[in-house]
């Protein structure tokens, strides 16, 4: 019972810490959403941009990775490291090189990601049958529905899908960090957020 009490004492304390901020939480939230929205609009240029910026970082974290193996080349895993490296910035380099080409083989990934996991959170559901398990049996056929719709548009959904899925990932975020800004802003300080 002590490590309860304890555990929300830390609770109250980190929500005393962070109440003056509200408005940062408000304002950041806003922000995320707003860009959010810029992303589903245009889909097609986030979806561009993602994949362009996940090929730098790739091929930054190559060149940083090579340069870490080197100077740690006494080590055992040196050649697994330098594999490593060199496979994350020619990974890096491919996606920026030929960035249509790299939409479609995440499109693809993800596509085989949300049939395989739909796939089992559905089967799981229905074998375990856990309390509210058609809840997790409906998200697992929503995935696997997804994966499908997807696979079926190939090349085209390569286009739009990671900007949309950026976009719609933006806007929820924002807006709980926009209810974590306003629910800060209503709690006086002193107060946890439970007993308000």
């Amino acid at each position: 019972m002590s490590e309860r009490k304890s555990f929300a004492a830390s609770i109250e304390t980190s929500l005393d810490d962070i109440h003056d901020s509200w408005g940062w939480f408000t304002a950041l939230g806003v922000t995320f959403i707003i860009l959010g929205g810029i992303c589903v609009v245009g889909e097609v240029t986030a979806t561009l941009a993602a994949v362009l910026a996940f090929g730098w970082l790739l091929l930054v974290g190559g060149v940083v990775a090579l340069i870490q193996a080197f100077y740690t080349r006494t080590w055992k895993g040196f050649f697994l490291q330098v594999l490593n490296a060199l496979l994350r910035g020619f990974t890096g380099y491919l996606l920026i090189r030929y960035p249509l080409s790299g939409e479609m083989s995440l499109t693809l990934l993800l596509a085989s990601f949300f049939i395989v996991g739909g796939s089992f959170r559905a089967i799981a559901a229905g074998t375990l049958r856990f309390p509210y398990w058609g809840w997790s049996m409906f998200s697992g056929i929503v995935s696997l529905g997804l994966g499908v719709m997807l696979l079926n548009q190939l090349p085209v959904s390569s286009l739009w899908f990671i900007g949309l899925a950026i976009g719609i990932d933006f806007i929820f975020d924002g807006a709980s960090l926009v209810a974590l800004g306003a629910a800060l802003r209503h709690v006086p300080s002193g107060r946890s957020l439970a007993s308000a």
